[in-house]
């Protein structure tokens, strides 16, 4: 049996402990704010891009981690004999799963994954890996079984503001402001065949009120629930909304476990604060 490395974007937005207790090591995108460029959770944090924004109207750009970077963090393991397996934002979204395939053309015993999703959308496929991984199933067989529950996965998040958005050049200054005006806050779902973004059911009124709305449709729009574990997913958010999604997931299904989790800086810049989505699988 190989040994093998699971790995993945930091656009996972795995938690320290989820990464520890699953075997998930992580590569930081690039965050630039200004002059000056940030590693993705290293020396940046989402309220520092959130800051910038409300104090000097700076917005940062995101970038792809590069073939040189991916070669030289690979490389550690498999000059050691050690497979990798790595996860990587949707192609659709980022050239780094392009850059990906690139290494690991160069370096061989490297498994690229397009995940066809973002945040924890990926996190969920990743844990099915370790587990597969403890089964002691091949690389081969294991990309085949991940590719497979792609679109199993399902990855949507309400957003509270459209200002993040609009400053990003991803929505027309009318429609933020209408958004505002008429106090709605649009779902963003993600689509697991290709990992583009839509625009999905578009709620009205305070935040409170829809996020729990919002849970109740996502749960009950599916009869086959893959009920082991749910993603609380947010981009900083008030405890009090995070434990009322809590509760409204716990009264609406049986989930062995809901993990809770902030989201990195490359998925909180384009979105904003106050952000939340519920993340799952199906069967």
């Amino acid at each position: 049996m190989r040994k093998i490395i699971l790995s993945a974007d930091s656009t996972c937005d795995l938690d320290e402990d989820l990464k520890k207790r699953y075997g998930v090591s992580t590569y930081p995108l690039h965050v630039i704010l200004g002059e000056k460029q940030y590693k993705d959770g290293v020396d940046i944090t989402a309220y520092d891009i959130y800051s910038a924004y409300q104090n000097h109207n700076i917005l940062p750009k995101t970038a792809a981690i590069n073939v040189k970077e991916y070669i030289d963090y690979f490389k550690q393991w498999v000059d050691q004999g050690y497979t990798v397996i790595h996860f990587s934002i949707a192609a659709s979204l980022s050239s780094s799963y392009q850059n990906c395939c690139i290494a690991a053309k160069e370096l061989g015993n490297i498994y690229p994954i397009d995940s066809c999703n973002l945040s924890t959308g990926i996190g969920l496929l990743i844990l099915e890996a370790a587990e597969l991984i403890a089964k002691g199933m091949e690389p081969e067989d294991i990309v085949s079984e991940i590719n497979n529950k792609r679109i199993k996965v399902h990855a949507s998040f309400v957003l509270d503001t459209l200002e993040f958005l609009h400053a990003g050049g991803r929505c027309s200054a009318l429609a933020a402001l209408g958004a505002n005006v008429l106090n709605i806050k649009p779902c963003i779902e993600v689509d697991n065949t290709i990992g583009k973004m839509k625009v999905g059911k578009k709620y009205r009124g305070p935040l409170n009120k829809v996020l729990k709305k919002y849970t109740i449709d996502k749960l009950t729009e599916y009869d086959n629930l893959e009920l082991d574990r749910i993603f609380i997913t947010h981009s900083g958010i008030s405890k009090e909304m995070i434990e009322l999604v809590r509760k409204t997931i716990e009264e609406t299904a049986e989930f062995k476990e809901i993990l809770i989790t902030q989201a990195g800086c490359t998925i909180s810049a384009h979105c904003g604060p106050n952000t939340l989505g519920v993340l799952f699988m199906t069967k």
